[in-house]
Order: C-alpha cells, then structure tokens, then sequence
C-alpha cells in the first residue's frame, strides 16, 4: 500500500481544482435542466387547478342565482297571500 503524501504539489492541486469545477459544472446543467421540467410541470398542474377552481366557481354563481330566484319567489307568494 501507498503511503500517503504530505504535501499537495501546485500541480496535483490545480488538478483538482479543474475536476471539481468540472463537475460542479455538470450539476448546474443538471440543476437547470430539472428546474426547467419542474417548471413546466407546475404550470401544467397549475392550469388545471386554475380550470377547477373555474368550475367551483361557476358552480356558486349557479347556486346565488338559485337562491336568489327563491327568495323573490317567496317575497312575492307573502306578498299575493296578504292582499
């Protein structure tokens, strides 16, 4: 077995230093490229939230009108049973 060194050279130094920018440079492409399709995703799933959400609302505005029909219904029927 090898014994370990002491001290780095300039040289083996610098070495490193170019491998491991070399590959934190990987990772901000990777990092990137994954924000990218999250990203896309998102807003996909956003959009059918934002469509649902749509619908729901729709849906209360249907109901207002409903209970507002009623209410005027019933006003009117006291109305005509008191004359």
């Amino acid at each position: 077995m090898e014994a370990m060194r002491e001290a780095w050279t300039d040289e083996r130094l610098d070495d490193l230093a170019q491998r491991m920018d070399r590959g934190f440079d990987r990772l901000d492409v990777d990092v990137r490229q994954l924000r990218s399709e999250l990203k896309e995703e998102m807003n996909a799933r956003f959009g059918r939230l934002d469509n649902r959400f749509d619908r729901i609302d729709d849906r209360f505005d249907s109901l207002q009108r409903m209970i507002l029909a009623a209410y005027v219904t019933a006003v009117l029927g006291l109305i005509v049973t008191q004359v």
